[in-house]
């Protein structure tokens, strides 16, 4: 496989699964992931000088974190990601790794009377999403997704994850 091809490979599978997160199909985007996928969510804080780590489970417990995701508080607004894939690497024996650039941004709904700003967006979080993959059966699958971010408040009910 060239070059191109990997890349356009890995940025379709990064993008479906950005899409997937948006319109909140976790199940379909679990299935983007390979068995023995691992999820991170961190941070550098310059208040303690040291990483964060926020969130890190490996497929099963992604998977009951979302079947969880219902009975939890979120704070209803809709998400959009914008990923711009940056460095792709062919590491041998089927396996690759990307690093992305990584923008999410929030829009809230009008919700009745309540009166909640519904329409309006703003900027959320960013970061870079550092993923390895693993190609099985001809499929590109996500082996590791850690999301490395530079935003560190996200607010009350928004931690569907990145």
């Amino acid at each position: 496989m060239s070059h191109a091809e990997l890349r356009a490979a890995l940025s379709n599978v990064i993008a479906e699964g950005a899409l997937l997160l948006d319109e909140r199909r976790f199940g379909e985007w679990i299935d983007l992931t390979a068995s023995a996928f691992r999820y991170r969510i961190q941070a550098y804080s310059h208040d303690i000088r040291r990483d964060m780590t926020w969130l890190d489970h490996d497929r099963n417990g992604m998977i009951a974190l979302i079947e969880l995701l219902p009975k939890h508080h979120v704070d209803g607004g809709d998400w959009l990601r914008q990923v711009g894939v940056g460095k792709v690497t062919a590491e041998g024996d089927g396996t690759a790794s990307a690093v992305s650039s990584l923008a999410v941004f929030h829009t809230a709904r009008d919700i009745g009377d309540a009166h909640v700003d519904g329409g309006s967006s703003r900027l959320l979080l960013v970061g870079r999403y550092h993923d390895r993959f693993v190609e099985e059966d001809g499929r590109w699958l996500l082996t590791e997704r850690v999301v490395r971010l530079q935003t560190r408040q996200l607010g009350v009910g928004s931690h569907l994850f990145p």
